[in-house]
């Protein structure tokens, strides 16, 4: 339980300094993505082979090694020493990422040492991204009351969510009411990084100012060889393969209808690029909003009910609402179908991140929920727009359809035998 001392101002700044580095860290995350149009040349010349071997590499490592690296060792660090240190470090390692980013030279300028400083940085913003989740889901959990957790824990997802749309804004305004094309690809590009540097400062300063947690400073007995080891966590195998099952289904959609959907809306139903940012950035900010009233939906009724509705209608919809999008042929036709799956990936989104806590003991608690969580995401996530690509080149693109509804069937099975983890809450214990 928590204190009664801790006042609900002092509960509203947890959920600033909780979730504000989900915000900064998807913003650099969508802002690399979005800019890479606009750097690639400065760093990775066709001429250059070592040069284009660097950005394979650097793309391979930060999506697929580094977050499961990041989830263990800040997950380590979270059940070892604390919550709110490792948050800060995480938000200073995706400040100095973001910052080498913006102030590395071209190629043209210091030669192959600039995709190289390039790497590092991008590895060190995965291993950043890598370890967030399951730091800041676990003391957002631990630091709401008890009738209150569904609603704290789901500002993971809506600053989640505001760092695609703040990335999208800023591009939108340097691409049509600040700079030409030529500014964007001379120096312009470097902006959005300068940026998300400042808003990793900000959030270092937010997160430096916060409490810890009365779950972790009431496990300080516990000896520092269970904190946090991999062999504690491995105690726990049925919770680790909850996770894993819950998170599959769910990381898959929201990938689907988030990242992948603006691609989709261009190739498959052929909107203009400005339509597809249009639809793409009003569903983020309803989307977003909607997480919350999920989140404390969830209070009242609990969470397994929500994770069943996502289950069912997410296995029985998947495959209509994405041959309906890819027929098509109206923006607002498209924007509703994309709602009415988003409403439905909710049941998920909202409060993937307390159910995974309040299954786990304090002292393995981060590292449980965002090392198996990485890896999920990493295995299923990452790969969705490229097995989505691969489908739609070989003319089979429907295929992937199933490929999410058999996924969200797979969670589905999961969610259906679990307990209610509000009622079963490990956190009801600290």
């Amino acid at each position: 339980m928590n204190s009664p001392q801790i006042t609900t101002a002092q509960r509203i700044k947890a959920i600033v300094g909780g979730s504000i580095g989900n915000l900064v860290e998807w913003y650099d995350w969508y802002a690399y993505a979005a800019f890479a149009i606009y750097f690639s040349h400065s760093f990775f010349p066709d001429s250059d082979l070592t040069a284009q071997l660097l950005n394979t590499a650097g793309i391979f490592a930060v999506g697929f090694l580094m977050r499961p690296v990041g989830g263990w060792v800040f997950g380590s660090i979270a059940d070892k020493i604390g919550r709110k240190k490792a948050m800060t470090f995480s938000v200073l390692l995706m400040s100095f990422g973001s910052l080498l980013i913006a102030l590395t030279p071209t190629y043209k300028t210091i030669g192959v040492l600039a995709p190289t400083l390039l790497l590092l940085a991008r590895l060190l913003q995965g291993l950043s991204v890598g370890g967030e989740y399951g730091v800041s889901a676990t003391y957002l959990s631990e630091m709401a009351t008890e009738n209150r957790r569904g609603f704290y824990s789901s500002f993971q997802y809506v600053t989640l969510i505001g760092g695609q749309l703040i990335a999208l804004g800023i591009q939108l305004i340097l691409q049509k009411l600040l700079l030409t094309e030529a500014q964007l690809e001379d120096w312009g590009w470097r902006i959005p990084f300068v940026i998300g540097a400042l808003l990793s400062v900000i959030a270092l300063y937010l997160r430096s100012n916060l409490h810890e947690t009365e779950a972790f400073e009431n496990k300080k007995e516990v000896s520092d060889k269970k904190k946090g080891s991999i062999s504690e966590l491995l105690k726990h195998p049925k919770e680790l393969i909850t996770v894993v099952g819950l998170t599959l289904g769910g990381t898959l959609a929201f990938y689907t209808y988030t990242t992948y959907m603006q691609k989709f809306l261009v190739n498959t139903v052929h909107l203009t690029k400005e339509e597809s940012t249009l639809v793409s950035f009003v569903s983020l900010f309803i989307f977003a909003c909607l997480q919350p009233v999920f989140g404390a939906l969830s209070d009242k009724i609990g969470r397994r009910p929500l994770l069943l509705s996502f289950g069912i209608l997410g296995t029985l919809c998947t495959y209509p609402l994405l041959t309906a999008l890819s027929e098509t042929t109206s923006m607002w036709g498209a924007f509703f179908l994309i709602m009415a799956a988003l409403i439905i990936v909710s049941g998920y989104t909202s409060i993937n991140a307390v159910v995974k806590a309040e299954l786990f003991p304090s002292e393995v608690r981060a590292l449980g929920v965002g090392l198996p969580y990485a890896l999920t995401v990493a295995i299923f996530g990452g790969t969705a727009e490229y097995i989505a690509l691969w489908f739609k080149q070989a003319n089979m693109e429907y295929y992937f359809y199933w490929y999410i509804t058999a996924c969200i069937f797979f969670s589905l099975v999961v969610y259906a035998r679990m307990k209610d983890t509000k009622k079963t809450s490990t956190l009801d214990k600290d």
